[in-house]
């Protein structure tokens, strides 16, 4: 069950980062076309992979703590 845990940290965290890296790239894209759609979407999801990204350092650390 640990070593399920500490995987699902790591999923987690190369998700979020990729979500995080996602949102910024459409943020900026969003700023450059002046579209305020996009810039609002890109953060929403930027926002999202940061989330996800701290969960799987939480699933991790708990993992190291069982």
């Amino acid at each position: 069950m640990a070593d399920d845990l500490n995987r699902k940290g790591a999923e987690n965290q190369i998700k979020g980062l990729g979500n995080e890296l996602k949102g910024k790239a459409r943020n900026s894209i969003g700023g450059l076309t002046g579209d305020t759609g996009d810039q609002f979407k890109g953060k929403a999801e930027e926002l999202k992979g940061k989330a996800q990204r701290k969960i799987g350092e939480a699933q991790s650390d708990a993992d190291d703590e069982v």
